[in-house]
């Protein structure tokens, strides 16, 4: 689309055919992703499909429930969750005014190269087996984790991750809704829900893999509702009084980065970079990916660079954005139970609206946790724990170190950031790691 509206000849070609069906996502859109469907023109065709505004993102965990609204992204701080097919349908027909072509029920079958071995078309076929044979300056592949034009390039991955847990999720009517998306995680359980289309909500559990059990709808109905006996049983009572209107989707995807590009050639999306669908972040990773390539192509294409080294900054812009939110999912994913420390901070951050904000901004692909975690900002965390409240001894001990040391004892506040990260899991290597401060 956004090629298509520089000017540029466009073909898009998809194995589908539009309207397809609803798909197996949760649909969530973060802010990020919203403000490009802002920027494009788009917002108001998805709002007026059906889905409301989301405000607040929320996590509970036993007593402690954290409850904030979502930082703002220029100017933009709220969420959607569309129906995944509306959404494709807004921007499969916005490429289409704009000038691109669409080839529906097209498999590509080989990649055309010259000497050199750059990409310089494609060769597919229609499902009647007619054979296409089309050239190109760029060939992106937005095919998703199993992508057929990263594997015909041989696209390594790197920094590649197993399965962390598996999900399943669906579709509740009559439940009201309040603008927020509410998470839950109690005894090795992810539970999770929010508003989507149509007055529909999103209604779902993800677990460990070796947690998780293949069942019928019925038992997946028992199974879902007593997660949430425990840890809402307000929710759960609603769930028991209300109807499931679509059948179970089930999820589950490993998590990897690949080689975005080369001569030629491009990945976005889950072609290029896949993490687990915890933190519902597919949808806006897609959307900023493709916004970041035509950014870096757009020169190359009119001729103002070359488009090898377009494509190298592309891949750098693109590390650079999703690495940390990368390595945050991974511990998400993992649905451990919070410690003792990990508790008292999530209470803290509670009390703390700026710490609040920042903790679901991570969550909503906003906050950059190098930021989050930076030393500063959790020092400043401390502040939002009252004297009063009996922490444990590592908190206390860590506060001192902070706020009582002696001014002349430097080390003090490095061996206080030691005790906070070995309580942090991979999110301490943040904390140690990391010279960036995000101070209200």
């Amino acid at each position: 689309m956004l090629l298509a509206r520089a000017g540029y000849r466009v073909l898009l070609l998809d194995r589908a055919k539009f309207p397809g069906g609803k798909g197996a996502a949760t649909n969530l859109v973060h802010p990020p992703g919203i403000l490009r469907l802002k920027r494009w023109g788009l917002l108001d065709e998805v709002a007026a499909t059906g889905c409301p505004p989301i405000h607040s993102y929320g996590l509970q965990s036993g007593p402690v429930q954290l409850m904030a609204k979502l930082p703002a992204v220029e100017g933009v701080a709220e969420a959607y969750s569309p129906e995944r097919r509306k959404l494709d349908e807004i921007l499969l027909e916005a490429a289409v005014k704009a000038g691109a072509e669409l080839r529906e029920q097209v498999a590509l079958r080989e990649l055309l190269t010259d000497a050199q071995g750059t990409v310089i078309g494609v060769r597919a076929e229609t499902e009647d087996r007619t054979p296409i044979v089309e050239h190109a300056r760029l060939v992106v592949g937005a095919d998703g984790s199993n992508s057929t034009v990263a594997r015909l390039v041989g696209a390594e991955k790197y920094d590649s991750h197993p399965v962390l847990n598996k999900s399943h999720w669906s579709y509740w009517a009559d439940l009201p809704h309040d603008g927020r998306v509410r998470t839950y995680r109690h005894r090795q359980q992810h539970a999770f829900t929010w508003p989507t289309h149509d007055g529909l909500t999103i209604v779902g559990l993800a677990l460990p893999v070796k947690d998780f059990k293949a069942s019928a709808d019925g038992e997946r109905d028992a199974t879902v509702i007593s997660a949430f006996e425990e840890v809402d049983p307000e929710f759960a009572a609603r769930l028991r009084e209300t109807r499931r209107v679509d059948k179970w989707m089930t999820g589950a995807v490993p998590n990897f980065l690949r080689h975005c590009h080369g001569p030629g050639w491009a990945l976005v999306g889950d072609a290029g970079y896949t993490r687990d669908p915890i933190t519902a972040a597919g949808i806006t990773d897609s959307l900023r990916g493709a916004e970041l390539l035509v950014e870096a192509v757009e020169p190359a294409l009119a001729g103002d660079r070359d488009l090898a080294p377009a494509l190298a900054d592309y891949a750098r812009r693109r590390d650079a954005l999703v690495s940390g939110h990368f390595r945050y999912t991974r511990d998400h994913a993992a649905i451990a139970d919070y410690n003792r420390e990990e508790l008292e901070f999530i209470r803290a951050m509670a009390r703390s609206p700026h710490h609040g904000s920042g903790m679901v901004g991570m969550f909503a692909t906003i906050v950059p946790p190098a930021e989050f975690y930076s030393p500063a900002n959790i020092h400043a965390l401390l502040d939002h724990i009252p004297p009063g409240s009996e922490p444990g001894w590592k908190i206390r001990m860590v506060r001192w170190l902070v706020r009582g040391a002696p001014r002349h004892l430097p080390p003090a506040t490095r061996l206080a950031d030691r005790l906070i990260a070995a309580n942090l899991g991979s999110m301490g290597t943040f904390l140690l790691d990391s010279p960036v401060a995000r101070v209200a």
